[in-house]
């Protein structure tokens, strides 16, 4: 007889916690969506809809008050509620999965990594950009030496986004550890230490562009690896032209892909992964979630998968209008690996899919750049 799936705990059911967290969770055939907390009526109503079982809690104190029936906390809610929160969960006897950034200064995020080591318990970081679909076709690519040495990583996450949205996000109060710098920013530069290794210096251009912003919407950042290659990474909500979000350089090819992973916008237009217990994707539509018919919500059977049209190419040549290569097959995107990884480490005692530490490692990067920018000096860590 197979184990109960594992209990989990969401903190927080806004953009993170609904659109990625709760779907991603019950895409997982170990884990269930246990308790929803939100103190948002319309967002207790939301999820009370999109998962009948679960239990919705106004505040953190009444789902710690129950930590004893749950077997994992997910923290969703405002960066400047990550440390706190993790910490509650981690002595409360609880594993936690904290959504980027971890914490607002590396120090923290070490900190916690430490309380969680001393504690046994799995603390990991939601790094979902791992599992996009150009950056597993990049790992791929890379795997299998199909670009040589590679000199320049070009990442580009950029958007159109000239009217503020307001929240917390783009707030100037530097305990809400808003701005792009720490929002995008977060996922470009794990991607490139990812990738290709420690930093050893970071340089930084960063703006406030949109009229009545309080905090960074534009910021460019460089980071020399150890290894001797170098990223230039874009951030942006003021970009009128999308350039490519990959246009990697090496020694014997270049790839360039344009477009975002399709999983965000999947997920947003209420589509949903189906689940099976051994890798938690499966090309069967009916294995889904339960879902209210008024969302319209249903599995898709070729989750993360692009049409060729958007393949990106391979190669070397000088034409401005083909790009020259040839065109390489996009991997899917993956998202569902993360939780089925994380379920993996706490059930079978397999690896931490994304570790504090980690994280901790491309807040110094970020914590660098914000200073490269402020002084206009290159940071060398």
């Amino acid at each position: 007889m197979s184990a109960p799936p594992l209990r989990v705990g969401l903190i927080g059911y806004g953009l993170a916690g609904s659109v990625f967290h709760a779907p991603l969770i019950a895409a997982a055939e170990a884990l269930t969506l246990d308790t929803v907390v939100t103190s948002n009526p319309e967002r207790a109503e939301q999820a009370r809809a999109e998962f009948p079982d679960v239990r919705v809690a106004a505040t953190p104190d009444e789902l710690f008050d129950r930590a004893g029936q749950l077997d994992l906390i997910v923290v969703a809610s405002p960066n400047k509620t990550h440390v706190p929160l993790a910490t509650t969960a981690l002595k409360a006897g609880l594993p936690v999965v904290v959504d980027k950034p971890v914490a607002g200064t590396a120090a923290e995020a070490r900190e916690l990594a430490t309380l969680a080591e001393d504690r046994g318990l799995l603390l990991s970081v939601f790094q979902n950009r791992r599992w996009d679909n150009d950056f597993l076709t990049l790992r791929k690519l890379l795997a299998e030496g199909e670009l040589g040495d590679v000199w320049r990583f070009e990442s580009r996450f950029e958007r159109w986004r000239p009217q503020l949205k307001g929240g917390w996000r783009e707030s100037g109060d530097p305990a809400e550890i808003g701005g792009l710098l720490y929002d995008l920013g977060s996922h470009v530069v794990d991607q490139a230490l990812v990738l290709f290794g420690p930093a050893t210096s970071v340089y930084a251009e960063s703006d406030i562009r949109r009229p009545g912003a309080e905090t960074d919407d534009d910021t460019f950042i460089a980071i020399t690896h150890a290894g001797g290659v170098r990223s230039h990474l874009h951030v942006s909500a003021t970009t009128a032209q999308l350039g490519p979000r990959f246009r990697v350089l090496g020694s014997q090819a270049g790839y360039v892909k344009y477009g975002l992973d399709p999983q965000e916008a999947a997920l947003k237009d209420g589509r949903r992964p189906a689940t099976t217990p051994d890798r938690g994707i499966s090309t069967t539509p009916d294995r889904g979630i339960s879902t209210t018919p008024d969302r319209g919500t249903s599995t898709t059977p070729d989750w993360g998968t692009e049409p060729e049209s958007l393949w990106g190419r391979v190669g070397s040549g000088e034409s401005p209008l083909t790009g020259g290569g040839r065109p390489e097959p996009t991997l899917p995107g993956d998202y569902p690996a993360y939780y089925a990884a994380v379920a993996k480490a706490l059930l079978d005692g397999g690896p931490n899919p994304v570790t504090a530490l980690e994280a901790a490692a491309a807040l110094d990067v970020l914590e660098a750049a914000r200073r490269s920018a402020r002084d206009h000096v290159t940071v060398t860590l």
